[in-house]
């Protein structure tokens, strides 16, 4: 993945008293990204009074540190430039800037909060819904479940409080079995069997991962392992002896064709024949890999006005994989797609589940041709009920259509007040609620819609595709059903 640190910047410096409780400041942020006067932006330290142009919309010099949309050049901008806005050019906005009228347009009123005729921040932006229809609440799953994407690893670090914790929501939940996707091979996978293993046995289960890197060089993939002859071979061994260890599968991360490399500084490619043993042996070892490809669509797009995920993704802007600076050379998502599908297509007696509905959650109707053409393709939903949820009736019919190709899942493990979003959305009927326990909204301006599932259906998604599909479930479903009350 490209440095992002080395692309074209902008420095705006704020002198004392150009914001209140601010007395000089300076914000760093990558350079041509913002449609001037389109929309308000996003401010971490200060904000910059915009101006407002005769018949345009408001505009806002205003950007979070590594925010990836601001000009400090935009049309119309700021007359706040008086108090010294620059770029590193060394130019200088001037004071008395005018519209197109040719009249001169007053700073924005600080603060922006939106109360009393003033501008609102679009990271302020708290609309409370004035809806009055029914509401579920739903404390635990219809049927005991197993969650199939989690990271114990990548977001507990081994905190073992915080495992406990979070076995008693499953409790709480009916959450049986969660499958933590973090056990990269070498002493990662060893450490991580021990401490979920230790008292939980029954209740996780653990994917590998492949170690691209291994003894090499973070920073020179010309040392990585997988340059070395032998590395696909090697690999499939280790994932031969982790299997009499106990793991269920393979996860492989969005970075392998989107963050890897190759000796001469190229992307790894997934399609590359170079991997195909692994894959194999995979299907031999009766192994499903689950392989995250892709983001979605916003996140190859420019981010302007037009992006629907814009908050989002000033917020994180290392998120984007839009092509816009001379060094970027991230392929097209439809290359991204195009690729998995080739491995997926040569290796029939493989399963695979594309993370995250296959990062086609926009377009369900493209994830269908998926789904018919390939029989050993498999889906989840984590992370991605905020795409289904706004578009309740395509994404009822798609789930009941394929009702065996859907295995659930979360991302998490997250608080419970989101877990129960997850509930909420499978099993009701329920109108514009969240998606996240985060501030409105984290992943998209919007809200959704239950789409109100069968029990067989269900039954299927929640549990009986992940006891049918990977090793180990079905055991661990009978010992907690076998252990319960519930």
């Amino acid at each position: 993945m490209p440095d992002h640190s080395k692309h074209a910047f902008a420095v705006l410096h704020f002198p004392p008293g150009s914001h209140a409780g601010c007395t000089r400041s300076t914000i760093t942020l990558r350079a041509a990204r913002l449609v001037g006067g389109a929309i308000l932006g996003l401010c971490m330290l200060c904000v910059v009074p915009a101006a407002k142009a005769q018949n345009a919309s408001p505009a806002a010099q205003t950007a979070s540190p590594a925010a990836p949309n601001a000009s400090p050049a935009a049309p119309n901008a700021s007359p706040a430039a008086q108090n010294g806005v620059t770029s590193d050019a060394g130019t200088a906005d001037r004071a008395g800037e005018t519209a197109s009228s040719g009249a001169a347009t007053p700073p924005l009123e600080l603060p922006l909060d939106g109360s009393e005729g003033r501008e609102l921040l679009l990271r302020e932006f708290r609309p409370r819904s004035l809806l009055k229809v029914p509401e579920t609440a739903i404390e635990r799953a219809r049927f005991w479940t197993v969650d199939i994407h989690t990271h114990f690893f990548y977001r507990q670090r081994h905190n073992r409080q915080a495992l406990e914790d979070f076995v008693d929501l499953m409790d709480r939940n009916r959450i049986a079995v969660c499958c933590s996707l973090d056990g990269k091979l070498g002493s990662q996978l060893d450490e991580h069997l021990a401490f979920l293993w230790k008292d939980h046995r029954d209740r996780f289960a653990v994917f590998a991962n492949i170690d691209w890197q291994g003894d090499g060089q973070e920073d020179r993939p010309e040392t990585w392992a997988c340059q070395r002859p032998g590395f696909a071979q090697r690999t499939a061994e280790a994932l031969a002896r982790a299997k009499q260890r106990g793991i269920s599968g393979v996860k492989v991360f969005k970075r392998f064709g989107l963050g890897y490399r190759d000796a001469a500084g190229e992307l790894l490619r997934v399609d590359d024949p170079r991997w195909d043993p692994i894959w194999q042996a995979c299907g031999e070892l009766d192994l499903p890999v689950l392989i995250h490809t892709a983001d979605p669509l916003a996140f190859f797009q420019p981010i302007d006005k037009t992006n629907e995920r814009w908050e989002e993704l000033s917020r994180h802007p290392d998120w984007s994989f839009y092509n816009d600076q001379p060094e970027d050379d991230f392929p097209t998502r439809e290359a991204l797609f195009e690729a998995r599908n080739r491995v997926i297509e040569r290796h029939p007696n493989t399963r695979f589940i594309a993370a995250h509905m296959a990062s086609s959650g926009e377009d369900l109707s493209k994830l269908a041709r998926w789904l018919d053409r390939y029989p050993n393709l498999y889906v989840d939903p984590s992370s991605r009920i905020n795409e289904l949820g706004r578009q309740p009736y395509t994404a009822r019919d798609f789930l009941i259509r394929y009702a065996d190709r859907v295995l659930f899942g979360t991302d998490g493990p997250w608080p419970e007040v989101r877990v129960r979003y997850y509930w909420r959305f499978f099993e009701t009927r329920d109108e514009y609620f969240p998606y996240s326990e985060k501030a409105f909204p984290p992943q998209g301006l919007w809200r959704i819609y239950g789409v109100h599932l069968p029990e067989d259906v269900l039954r299927k998604i929640y549990r009986d595709n992940a006891a049918r599909l990977i090793p180990g479930i079905a055991e661990r479903l009978k010992a907690v059903e076998g252990e319960t009350d519930f």
